[in-house]
């Protein structure tokens, strides 16, 4: 569990992670609407070298940035699911499509597409404390786990006194 107190800490926590992400990595974000999770992937494009804003696809459902385009070092997939009803929907969308596509992906809301995707991916699940987040990581694979233990190994956040005492989060 990594415990950020501000916008610009899980902005901070997105930047570390953008700078770690490789083709074919996917990471998800659930949690209750302003946990961040929009915030967190901002800091994903920034790691990322994203040149231009970067907004929630709320409405759009994807933002691709690629790198000829937005300076990115490689392309990103920024997916908001909170409109789709299922996983059918997402496959209609054309998920299977950019999980095959040499690029890292981002997805909010990622429920409606959970028996579509991938067990190999990082799952963060943001949670309010105050104006605090509480961030649990959640591997399901080798390269999740390597993502997940890098970013508990960052310094430039807060880590939960259960992770700083060796307990599993």
């Amino acid at each position: 569990m990594i415990r950020t107190a501000s916008a610009e800490e899980t902005r901070a926590l997105g930047r570390r992670l953008g700078e770690l992400l490789r083709p074919g990595d996917l990471v998800t974000l659930a949690g209750p609407f302003g946990a961040g999770k929009t915030t967190l992937v901002q800091g994903i494009g920034d790691g990322l070298g994203i040149q231009e804003p970067l907004t929630s696809p709320s409405f759009t459902l994807v933002n691709e940035y690629l790198p000829d385009q937005s300076g990115a070092r490689l392309p990103f997939f920024h997916l908001d699911l909170y409109r789709l009803d299922g996983a059918a929907d997402a496959i209609e969308l054309g998920l299977d499509d950019y999980l095959a596509r040499p690029g890292a992906i981002a997805i909010e809301w990622p429920e409606a597409a959970a028996p579509a995707l991938p067990v190999d991916r990082l799952d963060l699940e943001l949670a309010l404390d105050g104006d605090a987040r509480l961030i649990a990581l959640l591997a399901g694979g080798p390269r999740s786990a390597a993502l997940r233990e890098a970013l508990l190994g960052a310094g430039s956040v807060e880590r939960s006194s259960a992770e700083r005492s060796g307990a599993a989060c």
